[in-house]
């Protein structure tokens, strides 16, 4: 991973409504981060995205996500983008059993 700022830039908030923008931090927050930005964000955002974490670790992370935790024109833009040729699937309610239970 790229480490430049613990800071994420002002253009950013807009794709954190429902999150206290001040709280969050870059490096342990990263997975929320990549899933807003990829979910919501526009093209400036993808590149501050792939140039602070780097393209592996973007492709990493998007690869231990579950298919359905992205929405799918995004998904097929960046797996496009990215080379990455599948995504994990599994439901969300199987992914939100497994986080309940760790």
């Amino acid at each position: 991973m790229k480490v430049k700022t613990a800071i994420l830039p002002e253009n950013l908030k807009s794709l954190f409504w429902s999150t206290d923008f001040s709280q969050i931090d870059p490096h342990r927050d990263e997975r929320l981060i990549i899933v807003r930005v990829i979910n919501y964000g526009n093209w400036q955002h993808w590149q501050w995205l792939v140039n602070f974490y780097g393209k592996e670790e973007v492709k990493r992370v998007l690869k231990e996500i579950p298919a359905s935790e992205l929405r799918p024109p995004a998904w097929r833009l960046i797996s496009l983008l990215l080379g990455i040729e599948s995504q994990k699937y599994a439901s969300r309610s199987d992914y939100i059993s497994r986080q309940k239970n760790l």
